[in-house]
């Protein structure tokens, strides 16, 4: 076995058969893990983004943070019920695009597709950075190389998911009920200690913050609007189980919507009582170090998560470390949620025809390898732009999952409109406007949280999301109208005449009289062309006249025709001569043996046949002519193909 497919079994794992793909199923106790990662994950920053924009006017702000978590709460739940009725009613894996396309249009369902696409590539970006941030609150060396160990952190889970996902999932399963475990053992003990009179401060409570300006009026308004805007990140993952549908056991559409409400309610559970912990330990975040009198020079701020477990747990380091860890690692796994998303939603877009055919493939683990390679690499570039700093990156989030959200709800009210105009059953006809009026309330939530989003970041980054998916909806539309065009072009019609030539003119490239010459003339001849001849290039005159005269000596029954070449070209006098050809008689068809070597290393392709591919390259844009390469298996390729057989 080469040592390149050694490799990748060591890292990706043996080859399976499509027959298993059922194997690949996941209960509901593994799918939790991995569609709902992104979601749980978000409760480690969401808290924290809530209160950065609210310091902006000072900690007297800070009041209205349980106001805000509550609407974060009840827009949750809302967003949960509403996709719900979503996979139920279109359990095939499409999720938001599928039911847009379906409901308002293919051009809307692309829109919505290239939204999801840009925040698929942000939930990894974003939760890798903030694994990062909180390893960097506790161990100073990985604060100093942020960046690069977010890229180590993207380039691990992309090897792990490329194993499969019902082996990511296994993998995974443990890290996210590890954090769970750890929210719900601090939130314990908080309740303990509390309920025994010890009063928790974090570290921060009694540092102040710096106002940024005075708030007032409409100004306070718009403040704790972007403060909730920046909150909604907690909603991001929801509409992956929508996507993961195929991935469930069956009954498929039953086992995601009770992973949904699961994650509604373990999710927001954990929300509330971080956002508790926040505020009852004094906890004051900003977002700038400068802002908060009392941070220790040099010192950078610690995460919300962080100082609530220091809070919680006093000189217990143990304890914190292990919430730290605990939230690093759901973080970064929180990625998964995009690995299992990104890779599912390319490959419906790429069999509708509006992304390449190869991310329709699955790869040797029955997984959609190409699109998680993709993934990977958009995100590394994100990471490497901004540095791996989270601030930044999280004003570019949320606006496209508010995108799909909102658009999927108009379409499934579309949906169930279209549904009872030909539905009688009574029983039946009440279930559909429950699940209207289900969506019809996400919808005015999802557009209102859509304005607010888009208003209160737009400046702070959200437009260059606004700007990229108009940008990537117009590149998809153009590869479906490519698609189409070929179609087209190759359709065949009942009628269609099968054109047979005139004539075949066989033509064999010669360099050199060498063995791979005698075997491509062999060939030639075998095939019995109308007219067949040999051709080179004279470049040199010596080395030409040489060939000559052993061509002769041979006695070989097939004309050596020679072609002049005043300027040392190869590719150009053979082109211009077999053009001439289809010129003098169009009806003939031209047939071109190539002689090739045969290479076992990668590095001999680079000493060989280079101008053979100039060549074929060249004579694959003139019609009429069929180029034929013709193999001579050099002794390092067999060598090669011992090494398969092993």
């Amino acid at each position: 076995m080469p040592v390149v497919d050694t490799v990748k079994r060591l890292f990706v794992g043996r080859a399976l058969r499509s027959d298993r793909l059922e194997s690949t199923l996941l209960p509901k106790r593994i799918a939790l893990p991995v569609f709902a990662s992104d979601a749980l994950s978000s409760n480690a920053y969401a808290t924290q983004e809530i209160l950065v924009v609210l310091a902006l006017g000072g900690f007297s702000l800070y009041a209205f943070g349980p106001w805000v978590a509550g609407a974060v709460i009840l827009l949750f739940f809302v967003v949960v019920a509403s996709y719900r009725q979503n996979v139920r009613a279109y359990p095939s894996g499409g999720g938001d695009y599928e039911v847009v396309s379906k409901n308002l249009g293919p051009r809307w369902g692309v829109f919505v597709a290239s939204a999801l696409l840009v925040d698929y590539t942000l939930t990894v970006a974003v939760s890798i950075s903030s694994a990062v941030a909180n390893l960097g609150s506790v161990f100073p060396v990985i604060d100093d190389h942020a960046p690069w160990w977010a890229v180590g952190f993207v380039v691990l889970i992309t090897v792990v998911n490329l194993r499969g996902i019902r082996e990511s999932g296994l993998v995974f399963a443990i890290p996210t009920y590890a954090f769970m475990l750890a929210i719900a053992s601090m939130v314990l003990v908080a309740i303990v200690r509390m309920a025994g009179g010890t009063e928790l401060r974090a570290e921060s409570a009694d540092w102040e913050i710096v106002p940024v300006d005075a708030y007032a009026g409409l100004a306070l308004l718009f403040l704790v609007a972007r403060s909730f805007s920046s909150g909604t990140t907690a909603l991001t993952g929801i509409e992956a189980i929508a996507n993961g549908v195929p991935s469930f056991r069956k009954p498929k559409s039953k086992n995601a919507a009770t992973t949904l409400l699961l994650l509604g309610v373990i999710s927001m559970s954990m929300f509330a009582a971080i956002t508790w912990l926040a505020l009852s330990t004094g906890v004051k975040v900003t977002d700038n170090d400068a802002d908060l009198i009392g941070l220790p020079e040099g010192q950078s701020q610690k995460t919300v998560i962080v100082q609530v477990a220091q809070a919680v747990f006093g000189s217990f380091d143990l304890a914190v470390i292990a919430i730290s860890l605990a939230t690093a690692l759901i973080l970064a796994l929180a990625a998964n949620t995009a690995y299992n998303g990104f890779p599912v939603l390319g490959s419906i877009l790429a069999r509708d025809g509006y992304l390449p055919r190869q991310l329709h493939t699955r790869g040797d683990r029955l997984s959609y390898s190409n699109g998680i390679i993709a993934l990977a690499i958009f995100a590394i570039i994100l990471i490497v732009a901004y540095q791996a700093d989270v601030s930044s990156l999280i004003q570019l989030y949320i606006l496209g999952v508010f995108v799909s959200f909102t658009l999927s709800q108009i379409g499934m009210l579309r949906h169930w409109n279209r549904e009872l105009r030909t539905t009688e059953d009574m029983d039946e006809r009440r279930r559909m406007k429950r699940s209207r009026v289900i969506n019809g309330i996400g919808f005015v939530m999802t557009g209102s949280v859509l304005l607010i989003v888009l208003v209160t970041k737009f400046l702070q980054g959200a437009w260059i999301v606004v700007l990229a998916m108009p940008l990537i909806f117009l590149f998809m539309q153009g590869i479906h109208r490519h698609y189409e065009r070929v179609r087209e072009e190759l359709i065949v019609g009942d009628s269609e005449p099968v054109t047979l030539p005139s004539r075949v003119h066989g033509i064999v490239l010669v360099s050199k009289l060498h063995k791979p010459t005698l075997r491509a003339l062999a060939y030639a001849r075998a095939t019995r062309h109308d007219t067949l001849e040999a051709i080179t290039v004279n470049v040199d005159r010596e080395e030409t006249q040489a060939l000559q005269r052993d061509w002769e000596r041979r006695e070989i029954p097939v004309t050596l025709r020679i072609l002049d070449s005043p300027y040392r070209e190869i590719t150009r006098p053979i082109v211009d001569y077999v053009k001439g050809l289809r010129r003098e008689s169009p009806r003939d068809l031209v047939t071109v043996y190539v002689p090739e070597y045969v290479v076992g290393h990668w590095w001999e392709q680079l000493l060989h046949n280079q101008s053979a591919l100039r060549l074929k390259t060249r004579l694959l844009f003139t019609p009429g002519i069929m180029v034929v390469s013709v193999p001579w298996q050099l002794v390092s390729s067999d060598r090669a193909a011992e090494r398969d057989d092993v």
